[in-house]
């Protein structure tokens, strides 16, 4: 870091590290990890994984995405223990880390750029409804009885019926805030999580939270008190837990393990692509150096006692727009994060669980608002049916399920149109090359499946000295959304 870079990038993490700080608590808490799991994983994801890898305005730590495998690592790996589950679930993010490790030492990230994207964003707005479906409760102040996503859907209303009100303008007051704090733009340098808790904590103060009683309205009791609170040990250190790997081979830990590996990785890399795109000087990243440092990070953090992480988008578009230069953005946010933890526990957990739910309920309502499906509509039939199928099964079963289902289902659409089945697995063309120009005559079917063999065929001519590669079109069956939407991103200036 040199000094002309130094104060916008100590002034950027300083800004995410307002952002993050409520956001990370939040995401914990929705994992049934401890608040300061989130925490953690954000300082080693700031502090470890900005040195090892080599994008430079992307932010590290928990994300919304991976809340639903967490959470149902706890839960089924606890046996009802929740504590247990929590330390058997840091054993899966242990070995989860180190396949992470090994997908990018035998270079394999850009496997990641293949995914069907009408099937990751269906995930992801599956995601968002899983997200809104639990922590609405929370934002009520009810306790939920259902397990599963519809259930906590469907229970919403009897949750209204039957809301702590003292809780819910905490919740509601929250939620108002972060939907209308953007409108002020003047205002817009000032993240509208730190606004929550400036209201959030003076009404901890003033419905008397910290101390257990009950209070009457309109002829109804209700209960509130510290349990409607964040809770944090005392020192930092006592916050480390080591992982529980008593049963690490089961079928039920090897699932989860797939599960923090595959979508863990493919988000963190999409994230990577993504902040390269939006990055002013237009630097590219190493996605497999990118991806060791996020296992990495991820093996460090799942030792001691923190959640997954992966490089997050929201945090890292915050990043940018507060004007990063550097990786040490990054770094100022984790140590920003490490002394608010170290010197600050005491403000908070006076920091209302309500609020962050009303964080979250935003987030979700992001990730599957209607101009999502509006888009994919948009987009033509097949990728809106591959949209709301692999939102529906990700419902009804889980992440790993519905994704592959949804490429499943892609393939079968490809098939149905004539695609040959070895035009998933080769790429048929001719070339002729005249001096330094080479035209390149695609044939068969050019489906997500053969992208990374055409983007190499592409990179392999420019680097034997190709100055204009022209692709002939004519002969292919077949150009699949995937491959239009990724050649129109892939900033190949000679093609």
């Amino acid at each position: 870091m040199n000094g002309s870079t130094f104060k916008y990038d100590i002034k950027a993490g300083f800004s995410v590290f307002l952002l993050a700080l409520p956001l990370c608590l939040g995401i914990a808490m929705a994992s049934n990890f401890p608040p300061i799991a989130g925490v953690i994983t954000a300082i080693v994801g700031g502090i470890v994984s900005s040195f090892i890898g080599s994008t430079r305005l992307s932010i590290k730590g928990p994300a919304a995405g991976l809340i639903v495998i967490a959470l149902g690592a706890v839960n089924d790996l606890g046996g009802g223990d929740a504590f247990l589950g929590y330390k058997r679930a840091l054993a899966v993010g242990v070995v989860a880390a180190i396949l992470q490790i090994l997908f990018a030492l035998f270079k394999w990230a850009k496997v990641a750029e293949i995914m069907p994207p009408s099937v990751i964003h269906g995930m992801l707005a599956a995601i968002g409804v899983i997200i809104i479906a639990k922590q609405s409760h929370v934002a009520l102040g009810v306790t939920a009885t259902s397990k599963g996503p519809l259930g906590l859907l469907a229970e919403i209303p009897n949750s209204l019926m039957h809301l702590n009100p003292e809780i819910f303008v905490i919740g509601l007051l929250s939620l108002l805030i972060v939907i209308l704090w953007p409108k002020f733009k003047k205002l817009k340098d000032i993240p509208a999580s730190i606004i929550v808790l400036l209201v959030a904590i003076p009404l901890t103060y003033a419905f008397d939270l910290i101390h257990p009683h009950n209070y009457r309205l309109i002829g109804s009791t209700f209960e509130v008190g510290p349990k409607f609170l964040i809770n944090l040990p005392g020192q930092i250190l006592s916050a480390i837990t080591l992982p529980d790997f008593s049963v690490i081979t089961s079928g039920a830990s090897i699932k989860y393990i797939i599960m923090f590996a595959l979508v863990g990785s493919i988000e963190s890399l999409l994230t990577v692509v993504a902040v390269d795109n939006l990055d002013p000087e237009k630097r590219k990243s190493d996605l497999n150096k990118d991806l060791l440092s996020v296992g990495v990070g991820n093996l460090i953090s799942s030792f001691l006692g923190g959640l997954p992480m992966i490089s997050e988008i929201v945090r890292s578009k915050a990043n940018i727009d507060y004007e990063a230069k550097s990786k040490y953005a990054n770094v100022s946010h984790g140590v920003f994060l490490l002394l608010s933890i170290a010197f600050l526990p005491w403000l908070l957990t006076k920091i209302p669980l309500a609020a962050l739910a009303a964080l979250l309920v935003y987030t979700g309502l992001r990730l599957a608002h209607p101009s999502e499906f509006k888009h994919s509509l948009e987009l033509g039939k097949d990728q809106f049916l591959l949209f709301c199928v692999t939102l529906i099964v990700t419902l009804l079963t889980d992440l790993l399920v519905g994704v592959g289902v949804g490429i499943l289902l892609k393939i079968v659409l490809h098939m149905s149109r004539g695609v040959k089945l070895s035009d998933f697995l080769s790429l048929d063309y001719d070339k002729e090359t005249h001096g330094d120009d080479v035209k390149i005559k695609l044939k068969g079917s050019l489906v997500f499946s053969n992208y990374l063999k055409l983007m190499n065929l592409l990179q392999d001519e420019m680097k034997t000295g190709a100055k204009k590669i022209h692709l002939d079109l004519s002969e292919t069956l077949i150009i699949d959304h995937t491959i239009q939407e990724k050649l129109e991103t892939a900033n190949l200036a000679n093609v």
